[in-house]
């Protein structure tokens, strides 16, 4: 796609949803059952918590999203928390910020996949000893769809979405009139007990605090991915900001009832899990080799009749499917953010860089390696992955809305407009409260996770931070090198006071002659020939043959007796400079240029060598003289079917009628 072609990659807000709000509508699938997880570590003497759980998360949502709501319309360039942060904050705040979504968007990819694997393994459980494979699988699907474009990615993904709010809100309202008219739906582990772990069936006091903010904290795991709309003004249609606002509304809304939906369902059925099959009692099988199945799996089953029927297995396929394609939420969002990181000079270049589908290809493929890493790490287990989660998230929730708050404040107050101060102190009250409720569970979350792995992803998080800061270093000390000052721009380029030509010899062949030939074309002040005497025989032949070819051009005979190529030539290089400090030397190298990959393993290694060398020595210039082998002759004949030569703009290569009729059997 051209690069004018951009405009055409704008999502209306259908296709919108999926693409950016794909992870909070999936986390869904597993809030319920982490918030489950953490309370069954008593037993099942705490689960009367869970709807108190429950309404906090849901009421964090609705903060969270209407807060959101306003960096929509006050950023609407893209960027979200990290704009807002580095506006209002400063850039150090900002890059806490930055840092903390990049790691978040990794676990977004690792999480969603690992996840959707285990929806899989529930209702093929012959497949779990292959976990890590299809995780790695569907990371590879992913990247490769995301490469080939934004809109495409969308397109792809929106049915998958849409089943599965469909399936969702099917077997919810389904369940829900079931246990209206007297038919409350049972779920399998029902009838199972679970043993308390060690201390855990009398907590009180402090401890059933600390238990009951443990399962908040891991339901949080339902927000994860809000801020994604907000990064991704930019590929909305216009009008952009009201467009953004809008499906984040829908997002939100949708993942309330969704989530209020299964954890009632939950309730109702009497769904049993613990973090190990083992821990329940009365289950049939060997517990060590048994996995259990999710609560939607389970609530799926009591639902539609059993874990036979074609809408269990339904529901089972348009869970693990868009809980795999949730991660698309974050090969949107990490991409973007990427760019703009580069772009401020704070992430390498190419990140900023769009591929040939306008798809930011670096920023995706670096998202692929590093969420694949994890997986193959953890063994794509969720339990394990999900305590390195949602931290980076909460912090950027909490830092943005006080750069949020700090925003309306330096605004006016409106003036004599009382519509005008209406807003702004509305506005400033939302993101206030949002900046407080956030700061609270980023607390919580430190206090609860911390022990249990979500060190990491702070480790992970200044890590990056200081690397950040490191590129930035980096660059701004190039530019200030490179930089012309005010007087530059007037005065008289430097010129070397003369130039000396060094055609560097390892024998007299073809190469070498159009070195020569390239080198007195150039003219320098002054030229000749240098070689290293490895090999005393092979010198006195070359030698002999130079005198044969009678040229003006001398030719140096560098000893080395420990025979090496490199040393010598660098050091004879630095001494002229030495001894003619105004002058600059220039150094040319016969190379050959080969068609086949495995050639370039046979040729031009010293050259390579020398080249790295003397590039460091202030004066030489390094020319790459080209003889063309006959295997590179095939890099001149383009291929009639090469991928990608039409839109490139490559013109059709024809056959000759001869070659045609060859071909056909004919000639």
């Amino acid at each position: 796609m051209r690069s004018e072609e951009l405009g055409e990659t704008l999502l209306p807000k259908r296709l919108a949803l999926p693409v950016f709000a794909s992870d909070p509508l999936s986390s869904v699938a597993y809030a319920t059952q982490e918030i489950l997880l953490v309370l069954t570590v008593g037993g099942t003497a705490f689960l009367y918590l869970t709807p108190w759980v429950a309404a906090g998360v849901v009421g964090l949502m609705a903060v969270v999203v209407m807060s959101y709501r306003q960096v929509v319309h006050a950023y609407p360039s893209g960027g979200g928390s990290y704009e807002v942060v580095s506006r209002n904050l400063g850039a150090n705040a900002g890059l806490v910020v930055a840092a903390s979504l990049l790691v978040d968007y990794v676990m977004t990819v690792a999480v969603s996949v690992a996840s959707g694997v285990d929806n899989i393994i529930s209702a093929l459980p012959s497949l779990a000893d292959h976990r890590v494979e299809l995780a790695l699988g569907f990371v590879l699907l992913l990247m490769a769809m995301n490469l080939r474009g934004v809109r495409e990615s969308g397109k792809a993904f929106a049915a998958p979405t849409y089943l599965f709010i469909g399936g969702m809100l099917l077997m919810v309202v389904t369940g829900l009139i079931r246990a209206a008219f007297g038919d409350a739906p049972v779920a399998a582990s029902a009838a199972y007990g679970i043993v308390p772990e060690d201390g855990k069936d009398a907590l009180a006091g402090l401890g059933l605090l600390m238990l009951g903010l443990r399962a908040f904290a891991s339901g949080c795991t339902a927000l994860t991915g809000v801020e994604a709309i907000s990064n991704g003004v930019p590929a909305f249609r216009a009008p952009k900001s009201r467009n953004a606002a809008a499906t984040m509304a829908v997002m939100g809304t949708t993942a309330v009832v969704m989530f209020v939906g299964i954890t009632s369902l939950a309730l109702i059925s009497g769904v049993h899990i613990a973090d190990g099959t083992c821990r329940l009692t009365g289950s049939a099988g060997d517990c060590a080799d048994a996995p259990q199945q999710t609560v939607i799996a389970q609530l799926a089953a009591a639902v539609f009749g059993g874990d036979g029927s074609v809408l269990f297995y339904g529901i089972q396929a348009v869970t693990a499917l868009v809980l795999i394609l949730a991660a698309n939420t974050a090969f949107n969002g990490f991409p973007l953010l990427a760019s703009i990181l580069a772009e401020h000079r704070y992430l390498p270049r190419q990140m900023h860089t769009r591929g040939d589908r306008l798809a930011f290809s670096n920023g995706i493929i670096a998202l692929a390696v590093v969420a694949g890493g994890l997986l193959w790490l953890y063994d794509a287990d969720v339990t394990s992955l999900i305590h390195l989660y949602i931290l980076g998230v909460f912090t950027s929730f909490t830092l943005s809305q006080i750069g949020m708050v700090r925003h309306w404040n330096r605004m006016p107050a409106g003036g004599t407009d009382p519509a005008r101060r209406g807003s702004v102190r509305r506005s400033r009250a939302i993101n206030f409260a949002g900046a407080v409720t956030t700061a609270l569970v980023l607390v919580i979350v430190l206090l609860t996770k911390f022990t249990q792995g979500a060190w990491l992803a702070v480790v992970a998080a200044v890590v990056l931070w200081v690397m950040m800061r490191g590129i930035r270093r980096h660059y701004d000390s190039v530019a200030e090198e490179l930089a012309v000052e005010p007087g530059d721009a007037d005065a008289e380029p430097a010129r070397p006071s003369r130039v000396h030509g060094i055609v560097l010899v390892s024998k007299l062949h073809k190469p070498t002659l159009r070195a020569l030939g390239y080198a007195q074309a150039c003219a320098p002040d002054s030229l000749e020939a240098l070689t290293v005497a490895v090999e005393r025989d092979a010198t006195g032949e070359l030698e002999r043959r130079w005198e044969e070819l009678d040229t003006e051009v001398p030719l140096k005979v560098l000893d080395s007796p420990y025979r090496e190529i490199t040393k010598p030539v660098v050091q004879y290089v630095r001494e002229h400079r030495r001894n003619s400090p105004r002058g600059a030397v220039a150094v040319f190298i016969p190379e050959y240029v080969v068609g086949r990959w495995w050639e370039h393993l046979l040729h031009n290694q010293s050259a390579l060598w020398l080249k790295s060398r003397l590039l460091f020595t202030p004066g030489v210039m390094v020319i790459s003289v080209p003889w063309q082998l006959t295997s590179s002759s095939k890099g001149d004949r383009p291929s009639r079917r090469a991928p990608g030569a039409v839109r490139r703009g490559e013109p059709v290569v024809r056959r000759p009628e001869r070659e045609r009729q060859r071909a056909s059997g004919r000639g």
